[in-house]
């Protein structure tokens, strides 16, 4: 695999995403660099419910947002935005902690578009972080209606007319300045483990972002909870596409 990083006589910085640090490292002989790392995904949900509804309650999403994100710590930023503590993460010896402030743009249409801001009076130090994301809603009318249980010991039935598909994508960019001893590992080493760890970071909090969401909404509106098959996760190869 092909190291990708940059000349920096300054500092070198690992993008990662909201959720998880990395530990690396490179050849003593070589100059520090800026590495690079990169993920995409596409997700969706289902959601026992119409498309007005459930936008209804995206929209609302200073409540939402903060009791899901758990256990991440959140802080609301301005209107729209929030602080968010991901956690330690790490690997080679080397550790994050990755705070990044995020924005949840009003939608246009059903579609909703977020995506990271700076942090007043913060600097993030060895990282930076790039985060993009856009979630779409699409109603779908049952042909015949589906009749669910409420719940595992609730033998009360509900007729489900219509489910909302929320399917989103998500890039997720980190540059990250590693210490030095860092450079003793060879720069492919360094880029093949920062693009693992930062993939495990988001399948470590994606899903269960999603099922806290699906889980919130539905039991405040007395509705079963979807089934795990109705929430899905899966990473992009941008380049061959």
């Amino acid at each position: 695999m092909q190291s990708k990083y940059i000349d920096h006589s300054q500092k070198t910085v690992l993008e990662i995403a909201p959720s998880n640090p990395m530990q690396l490292s490179c050849n003593p002989s070589v100059e520090q660099k800026i590495f690079v790392f990169d993920v995409s995904f596409i997700g969706q949900m289902e959601m026992y419910s119409d498309v007005d509804t459930v936008a209804e309650y995206l929209n609302a999403h200073e409540g939402w947002f903060c009791r899901c994100a758990q256990p991440m710590q959140v802080e609301p930023l301005g209107d729209n935005g929030y602080v968010l503590t991901i956690g330690k993460f790490g690997s080679f010896g080397y550790e994050v902690e990755p705070k990044i402030g995020v924005v949840l743009m009003p939608p246009v249409g059903r579609v909703y578009d977020m995506h990271t801001i700076p942090v007043p009076n913060y600097e993030s130090v060895g990282y930076e972080v790039n985060y993009r994301a856009s979630m779409g809603l699409t109603q779908i009318n049952l042909d015949q209606p589906e009749v669910v249980k409420q719940g595992l010991f609730n033998k009360n039935q509900i007729t489900i007319n219509c489910i909302t598909q929320v399917a989103w994508t998500l890039d997720l960019t980190v540059k990250v300045e590693f210490p030095q001893f860092i450079y003793k590992l060879s720069p492919s080493l360094i880029q093949s483990t920062g693009d693992r760890v930062l993939a495990q970071i988001v399948r470590q909090i994606s899903p269960r972002l999603t099922y806290k969401v699906q889980q919130d909404f539905h039991t405040s509106r007395n509705l079963p909870i979807p089934p795990k098959s109705s929430r899905h996760l899966n990473q992009v190869n941008k380049s061959s596409l």
